[in-house]
């Protein structure tokens, strides 16, 4: 009953996940290989995070 109002961890995650991922976009247009890839990293490193709070919550 008390986890309608818990917020959802992920959901943060995605958010930043998908801005990350805009801006590595906007850097690789813009022709910035090295900003691409560092933020292209990030996101790879949040996007392992959701999948595994994910599988953590899936398993309970």
């Amino acid at each position: 009953m008390f986890n309608l109002f818990k917020s959802d961890p992920t959901k943060k995650l995605r958010k930043k996940y998908d801005a990350l991922s805009t801006q590595a976009m906007l850097a690789q247009r813009k022709g910035d290989i090295r900003l691409y890839s560092t933020l292209t990293a990030e996101a790879e490193g949040l996007w392992q995070q959701i999948r595994d709070l994910e599988n953590h919550k899936q398993s309970k």
